[in-house]
């Protein structure tokens, strides 16, 4: 199940919030085994690998050439462990795995936040904005901003994907405009840790005084091709989440028309699925009201499907993409840019706008 390989530190690359890139010597097992991979590390729970230092990898997101996870991960750095770090909290994060790291949960008794969030049970109508996506947040974050500067947004990360926030250098360079990042689940490494996504979002709203939240998962969507095997149905529980909270669900449905693969194209069976089959709560299902003619044909009818009980709403989009253009991350979903599929990141940007709208 895993490919374990040793090898030797070369040099360090580059270096975010949580992570650090490696350039790694392999000792080669197998004829196809690379000699050399770029690796990363996680400081937090491996210490620091310095160069001539032998550590321990997992070759497999190699192996499996991974884009969003194609790095060789190390293991452990068996010569020059870390020094033991004492944790307030009891919560453990990746259950009884090799790495299960012990955090402090924002509710626990041990936390600052424990009396603010102890007895909280509504978002008091907070907008949660949710997609299916890591690549929407930066686009979603923009529309909100463009439209309201002022606002506090927190972003919450579910566990569908990269559970370390700290592999995301999106989410490090968007820092400076959020007002912090909630990990929720199996996922670790924000400002502030909850053990699911209600506790997530109540921590974003009365521990980050967020006056917008957005919800998506980690990078590297997991995906099967079928009909209910992706990652992304997580998307329709947290509807239900924001719902059951009081908050206001805002959906950010995955539109496209640069997609080659067909169930992915115009809207994406993902969005029907999670917003159309798992999302029991009504929500606002945006919408570019500008999309090109065709496309937007096409949108409408397949959102329309899915209303009652959501409620579509249409709104501006194409002058956001000055907005979009600025953001400190460059915009990027399967492979393709702005440029390349402008619809994608514009749809998920009018999300944000219409959720500023109705902060």
């Amino acid at each position: 199940m895993i490919r374990w390989r040793w090898g030797t530190v070369v040099q360090a690359r580059r270096e975010w919030r949580g992570s650090l890139e490696l350039d790694v010597t392999v000792d080669r097992r197998r004829a196809e085994d690379p000699d050399s991979v770029r690796a990363l590390a996680y400081p937090s729970l491996v210490g620091r690998p310095r160069a001539g230092d032998r550590v321990l990898l997992n070759l497999n997101a190699l192996a499996l050439g991974l884009g969003t996870g194609g790095y060789a991960l190390v293991v452990a750095v068996p010569d020059n462990l870390p020094d033991d770090v004492d944790v307030p909290g009891h919560v453990v994060k990746a259950r009884y795995t090799p790495l299960q790291a012990v955090v402090l949960a924002a509710d626990e008794e041990a936390s600052p936040l424990r009396s603010a969030l102890a007895g909280a049970a509504s978002l008091d109508g907070l907008p949660v904005v949710v997609a299916d996506l890591h690549s929407a947040l930066p686009a979603v974050l923009a529309g909100a901003l463009a439209t309201r500067p002022d606002l506090r947004v927190a972003y919450v990360m579910t566990d569908g994907g990269a559970l370390p926030a700290w592999f995301s250098r999106t989410l490090d360079a968007l820092r400076p405009l959020l007002a912090g990042t909630v990990t929720t689940g199996q996922s670790f490494g924000g400002d502030l840790e909850s053990t699911n996504v209600h506790s997530g979002l109540l921590a974003a709203r009365h521990g980050l005084r967020a006056d917008l939240a957005i919800v998506t998962q980690g990078p590297g969507n997991l995906g099967t091709g079928t009909h209910w095997g992706f990652s992304g149905v997580a998307a329709g529980e947290a509807v239900n989440a924001a719902a059951a909270l009081d908050g206001r669900p805002v959906a950010a449905p995955r539109i496209s028309d640069a997609d080659p693969r067909p169930r992915h194209h115009g809207v994406s069976h993902h969005s029907v699925t999670a917003f159309g089959r798992v999302a029991l709560a009504p929500a606002d299902l945006v919408m570019p009201s500008d999309l090109a003619p065709d496309l937007a044909t096409a949108v409408r009818a397949s959102l329309s499907a899915l209303c009652p009980p959501h409620t579509l709403v249409e709104v501006p989009s194409l002058d956001l993409a000055p907005a979009l253009a600025e953001l400190p991350v460059k915009l990027s979903t399967m492979g393709r840019g702005l440029a390349d599929d402008t619809a994608y990141f514009l749809s998920a940007a009018a999300a944000g706008r219409h959720a500023a709208a109705i902060a």
